[in-house]
């Protein structure tokens, strides 16, 4: 396996290279308000009351993270008084005796905080911001006395996939119909029940017991399968009814995705939310999918899991990536998501290193539980009529691989797409991706194709490893896509792109916008929002401008020395030091709450 050093030091221009990290906070392109912000001086950081925190050393994922935002009922405005059309007449009345959200909207109007920015992107690209009264950019849509202007009567709304409330109440009773699924489950465990030698065998005249003849067929287990159960589903249908969910497709028939060359942007937990896949999509991603969610989650209808599944209609190749350890809960998870979201393709995850979810034999814990991995895959495969990917580890313990060995599982199991992120459960992210053992799994897969996954931080990256290893047929893009989003674009149109620091700030405002859209533009949501952009700077400053680069391209486990950038936003930009990734947001968002604290999902110090 190749190896990399974490320290080794990536070279730059000994003109931008200083002692210490110390970045003027005062910005040429930039307003006057946004100077003074950047210019107030950082709060000093506290120590965490509780003793354990202190002791505790942190690897990987911080756990002591608390919320970034509480909010009181009692300084929020009741939501039969948020959206009040300005043609309204009368309010309207809560009838909650015990209600305990403020029902004055003036006295509400006068304790809220002032409005971050006098324009409503919400407003301005949809004519109308369901947020109303509580939104924080609401003075470009409100009357004086708190009424909502709505400029267009059509509002259409971008995002698909909503958990709709039957839906929710029929998960929440266990009163969904899974009858297709359990026909599969049941199907599966007939065929793979081993026969029963302790019942009496039919005998001939003779008293010989008759030996059972098998039917020899050219079928696959998982076509027969599947004809098996559209033979059981059909069974007792009466008139002229629709029969798309009677007459399974064949593996062959079910709809194809053409993988070949497309540029993917893997699933990544937290990080990968929905507005930050739309500005992937305009750099050039070719097919998006959304975070982890877990299956039994999905199951209970959480609406915090569900928001991992919506959709931006400029997703044009959307899937959702579901997470679980046994085959009834995620073949239900394959029936509830074809029948109830817009989605292109189901994926499996098998490389999950949180402990959490390998104890419980999910993510990599299905890499040693061959036999229910089988079982999950062919399950969901028969009760969907959609294309089912696996993204996979290449195993568990260090320099062990174990993937090769899984290839016939999953081209019985026929599965559309085979990703391979080049490192094991215990390597996480300290070695470079094993390319070479990615490609030795692809000669294996035989017809379904093998992307790889790991390290691709430059156009030069990606044509080293499409040209040198010829049986992978694409690649997924993730830390790199953190790093720089535009990495999408550089692959496509063959080139460095030395983006300058008002671009990049021009990319981080439509974050926020696309944030604001996505998870409202109330106190709720403007901290939702800033939280996700705090997370995802905590990436974003380690990429390093290409003209600051003495050799570029920049490689993906490379530590920068202390440097300036070639303006004062550039230097901000590259900052570790998470103060001034608040002031960022700050510029955006407006002042953080009194008492906010922010710890990144991932050490902010470690190059992974």
């Amino acid at each position: 396996m190749n190896s990399s050093n974490n320290d080794d030091t990536v070279a730059i221009k000994a003109q931008y290279v200083v002692e210490r990290h110390e970045p003027k906070l005062v910005l040429d392109c930039v307003s006057e308000s946004d100077k003074t912000k950047l210019t107030e001086e950082s709060p000093p950081s506290k120590k965490h009351k509780n003793s354990k925190y202190n002791k505790k050393v942190l690897k990987g994922q911080n756990k002591s993270r608390g919320p970034t935002f509480r909010q009181d009922r009692e300084s929020t405005l009741c939501p039969k008084l948020i959206d009040v059309n300005e043609s309204a007449e009368e309010l309207p009345v809560c009838g909650n005796d015990k209600c305990q959200f403020i029902h004055d909207v003036n006295t509400y109007l006068a304790s809220k905080p002032s409005d971050i920015q006098e324009e409503c992107y919400i407003f301005n690209t949809q004519g109308y911001c369901p947020r109303g009264a509580t939104c924080r950019f609401g003075s470009s849509h409100l009357t004086s006395n708190g009424r909502n202007i709505k400029r267009s009567e059509n509002v259409e709304n971008c995002n698909t996939n909503f958990l709709s409330y039957d839906c929710q109440h029929s998960l929440r009773k266990r009163t969904y119909n899974f009858g297709k699924t359990e026909q599969v489950i049941k199907q599966y465990d007939e065929k793979k029940r081993p026969p029963d030698t302790s019942s009496a065998e039919p005998k001939s005249a003779e008293g010989e017991i008759n030996e059972p003849v098998e039917k020899t067929t050219a079928k696959g287990e998982g076509d027969q399968l599947a004809e098996n159960i559209t033979a059981e589903v059909t069974e007792n249908r009466l008139g002229a009814t629709d029969d798309s969910d009677l007459i399974r497709l064949k593996p062959e028939e079910k709809k194809k995705i053409t993988w070949k060359n497309k540029l993917v942007l893997s699933p990544l937990t937290t990080v990968g939310n929905l507005p930050f896949r739309r500005i992937c999509k305009e750099f050039g991603a070719d097919v998006t999918c959304g975070e982890m969610a877990l299956a039994s989650s999905l199951l209970q209808g959480m609406p915090q899991e569900w928001a991992l599944v919506r959709r931006h209609k400029t997703e044009d190749v959307f899937g959702v990536q579901v997470c679980g350890n046994n085959p009834h809960v995620m073949t239900k998870c394959a029936q509830l998501l074809e029948e109830q979201t817009d989605i292109d393709f189901i994926d499996v995850n098998l490389g999950c290193p949180i402990d959490l979810i390998y104890r419980e034999g999910s993510g990599s814990g299905l890499l040693r539980r061959t036999r229910v991995l089988e079982s999950i895959l062919t399950c969901m495969n028969n009760v969907t009529d959609i294309p089912l990917t696996v993204k996979t580890r290449t195993g568990i313990s260090k320099d062990a691989n174990v993937v090769h060995s899984l290839m016939p599982i999953f081209s019985r199991s026929k599965v559309s797409l085979i990703s391979i992120h080049g490192r094991t459960r215990e390597q996480r992210y300290t070695k470079s991706a094993d390319w070479d053992y990615i490609e030795e799994c692809a000669k294996l897969a035989g017809d379904v194709p093998v992307f790889g996954n790991g390290d691709i931080l430059s156009y030069e990256d990606y044509n080293e490893k499409m040209e040198k290893y010829p049986h992978i047929n694409g690649v997924l893009i993730a830390r790199g896509a953190l790093y720089k989003p535009w990495l999408f674009t550089e692959i496509k149109e063959q080139r460095h792109w030395d983006i300058s620091s008002s671009e990049r700030m021009d990319i981080i405002k439509k974050y926020v916008n696309y944030g604001l859209e996505h998870w409202g533009s109330d106190n709720k949501g403007v901290e939702n929002t800033r939280r996700f952009l705090l997370e995802w700077l905590s990436f974003l400053h380690r990429y390093i401008p290409v003209g600051l680069l003495e050799h570029p391209p920049q490689k993906i486990n490379q530590r920068p020395p202390h440097y300036v950038g070639r303006d004062d936003l550039e230097t901000l930009f590259a900052s570790p030091n998470c103060h001034d990734w608040i002031k960022i947001s700050e510029m955006l968002l407006g002042p953080v709450p009194e008492g906010f604290h922010f710890l990144p999902k991932h050490k902010a110090s470690s190059w992974k």
